[in-house]
């Protein structure tokens, strides 16, 4: 089956919905499916173009995305996409995100009569709170529904979400999760050197946040809980992996954590398993990589029950978890874990058990499957008649 995935972002771009596309074109490749790629041309001169995976990759104009100037939404690219359709026509299309880019896509599709399918990877409408726009949110849905609804299908990640938007107005849709790579986010990358780097040891405790620092995950009580946690265990070592707008107030407020930036793979895993407890109070995720990733680490996660939070984290068996909105038993419950190093160590084997349920091969069987439903369903609506 020949797939075409229209994206605004790809790797080396460090999020969610590049993390996903890269893991879905690798297992569907070694399934000898024809992919094509359709993004806008990244920043730097002289960026490579996607890889051997691709048998066609379409580089088109872009503007930086407000508040991730990284990223860039694709400008409309009607008659690119429409002559390279007519030269290697998909079976489907796969619209990961919903930008000028996605749009254009869309309606070459239609035109074309090629069926379409799209994934639901970012809350467009609860950035708009968090970024001081309330009033666009009703638009933004909108907008978003009119997307979404026309597609044969929409992939979300939870059947919370899936829940949450068939509320809303949102039709065919269907729950596709996140796998993890099990070998790669493993205990057997502890590195006791990195440790002592920290300051820390085998006694005393290590509390871990990956992300973006950026107003929608929740960076306030992010900075409450690290005080908390520190007020019950003074020992503590607060590591923070990644960066963003609000990553100078957070070391302001912390200054005796650990803040490393953005850093590669390798490191990354060393760092996960390198750590005891992943404190994530972000509530606008639609998934949450970050969350598998630290189970599959052997961590302890405190979280709300939200995106990957809900679907694979029971509280006190495998993790702490939260209601939404409880904030102030998200505090407590972070300061009274890492005063309980059995009990932590006892959630992080329990966690990794867990994760490592989702596998990438599993995820990619439902994501196939939901191309071949979405073609066979959308022939069998056109096709004419017969007597």
């Amino acid at each position: 089956m020949r797939i075409s995935l229209v994206s605004e972002t790809w790797s080396p771009d460090i999020n969610g919905v590049a993390h996903t596309l890269g893991q879905l074109a690798g297992e569907l490749r070694r399934r000898d499916h024809v992919l094509q790629l359709i993004r806008p041309r990244p920043v730097a001169a002289g960026a490579p173009r996607a890889d051997a995976m691709m048998e066609a990759e379409l580089q088109v104009a872009g503007i930086p995305m407000p508040g991730y100037p990284e990223v860039r939404f694709g400008l409309p690219a009607t008659r690119a996409i429409l002559r390279l359709w007519r030269q290697q026509r998909p079976d489907v299309v796969y619209l990961a995100t919903q930008g000028p880019l996605g749009w254009s896509a869309q309606r070459v599709a239609r035109r074309l009569s090629i069926p379409v399918v799209g994934g639901w990877h970012t809350n467009f409408d609860h950035y708009c709170r968090d970024y001081g726009l309330p009033w666009l949110a009703p638009l933004v849905t909108r907008r978003l529904r009119a997307f979404h609804n026309r597609c044969a299908t929409t992939l979300v990640p939870t059947r919370q979400q899936a829940g949450d938007l068939a509320a809303k107005g949102f039709e065919n849709l269907r729950v596709m999760g996140r796998g993890i790579d099990g070998e790669r986010f493993s205990p057997t990358h502890r590195d006791p050197e990195l440790r002592r780097r920290w300051g820390s040891d085998d006694h005393r405790p290590v509390a871990l946040h990956v992300g973006r620092l950026a107003p929608e995950k929740n960076l306030p009580l992010l900075r409450e809980t690290f005080l908390a946690m520190l007020d019950a265990r003074p020992d503590l070592t607060l590591v923070v992996v990644g960066d963003g707008p609000g990553r100078q107030a957070l070391q302001r407020a912390l200054p005796d954590a650990h803040f490393t930036g953005f850093i590669d793979q390798q490191a990354l895993v060393r760092h996960y398993a390198s750590a005891d407890l992943f404190v994530f109070p972000s509530v606008s995720e639609t998934w949450g990589n970050v969350v598998p990733e630290a189970m599959a680490s052997g961590l302890s996660v405190v979280a709300f029950r939200q995106a990957a939070g809900a679907e694979l984290i029971d509280d006190d068996i495998n993790g702490v978890s939260l209601p939404m909105g409880d904030e102030a038993g998200f505090r407590e419950a972070a300061a009274r874990l890492c005063r309980q190093p059995a009990r932590y160590a006892r959630l992080g084997r329990a966690a990794r058990s867990r994760a490592l349920q989702n596998d990438w091969s599993s995820v990619t069987d439902d994501f196939l499957g939901a191309l071949i439903h979405a073609r066979e369903t959308f022939h069998e609506a056109t096709s004419p008649c017969r007597v």
